[in-house]
């Protein structure tokens, strides 16, 4: 692993705030809250948790360019992928139909965006829902576990953990891997680049995953149990 950074509560205008950093790769993660939900989610008695994810100019060698015409087909799969992670360890029916709304913005790209989008995300809302609760606006934290995401991948022939650019993009193999606390898989995005890889090269991939998740589940642990 990279080292692993995580500031939370670095703006003030929202409830979860975080700043995390994977190596030279920065992310800021916010989580903001409506007290309403999608139509389609009207008097179900149920809350609701999205993303949204952008890569802002300054964070490439070269400027990114803003979406000003909506997002992009690699947006909106981030964006899905970052929602859907979250999810998976929210209680929806503890958040009295309001709506938590995660913006991860990358300030600095160095690879593993998602995976930190979704590690630094997690404190984001937990926190957001910790002060729900001292508000008394829900009754208990919906967040029912960790989750966090790591990078794995075959460069020379050999698997590595949470890969920087330069290594990403020469990777023979790349994956993605989301796990919970309890060490359970919401996700795992695999693909070979160059040549096919087999059961054992997947098998010691996720070995890897699952080293990179554990230690990040650890210092989510350490931040949310700093006062703040």
């Amino acid at each position: 692993m990279r080292e692993v950074v995580i500031e939370r509560d670095f703006t003030d205008m929202t409830p979860g705030s975080v700043l995390i950093a994977f190596g030279r790769t920065r992310v800021l993660c916010t989580a903001s809250v409506e007290d309403s939900v999608p139509r389609w989610r009207r008097d179900s008695g149920l809350g609701w948790v999205t993303a949204e994810y952008s890569m802002l100019p300054g964070s490439t060698p070269d400027r990114k360019r803003r979406e000003r015409n909506g997002a992009g087909g690699r947006t909106k799969e981030i964006e899905r992928l970052v929602g859907r992670s979250l999810r998976a360890v929210v209680d929806m029916s503890r958040m009295a139909e309001c709506s938590i709304y995660l913006d991860c913005d990358v300030l600095q790209a160095d690879g593993g965006t998602r995976t930190a989008a979704i590690t630094g995300s997690w404190v984001a809302l937990h926190d957001a829902c910790e002060r729900l609760v001292a508000e008394g606006r829900i009754a208990a934290n919906p967040v029912v576990d960790q989750c966090a995401a790591v990078s794995v991948g075959v460069v020379d022939g050999r698997a590595v953990l949470d890969l920087p650019y330069v290594e990403d993009s020469t990777a023979e193999t790349d994956m993605n891997v989301v796990m919970t606390g309890d060490g359970r898989f919401v996700e795992v995005q695999g693909t070979a680049e160059g040549a096919p890889f087999d059961r054992d090269e997947l098998d010691a991939l996720l070995d890897l995953a699952i080293a990179g998740c554990t230690e990040l589940f650890a210092k989510q642990r350490a931040a949310v149990a700093a006062p703040h």
